[in-house]
């Protein structure tokens, strides 16, 4: 049984991607306001209660503020304004 088959490639074609510098280093953590950003994935929650309480005890000089954006997988613009405006720096959990 001779037959012409025709094989589609499953990985379709990649989007161009554009690199972008990391944010600056701050030089040091003391007195600055750490926003935790609860991306509201699975445990990110509690992972992100567990990181504020290793702040308090490991760093008590750096204030912590856990924030969650309104809706998982949806742009927040006035969570970002949030963060933006009043933290030094900002950790985003993806859950574990």
């Amino acid at each position: 049984m001779s037959a012409l088959l025709t094989v589609h490639d499953p990985r379709g074609y990649p989007p161009k991607v554009t690199a972008k510098r990391l944010a600056p280093r701050l030089e040091a953590l003391d007195g600055k306001l750490i926003h935790l950003v609860d991306c509201l994935f699975d445990n990110s929650e509690l992972f992100m209660q567990q990181l504020q309480g290793w702040f308090a005890e490991h760093m008590p000089s750096v204030r912590t503020e856990i924030v969650k954006p309104r809706e998982s997988w949806v742009d927040d613009p006035a969570m970002r304004a949030k963060v933006v405006k009043e933290a030094d720096a900002a950790v985003f959990a993806v859950g574990l």
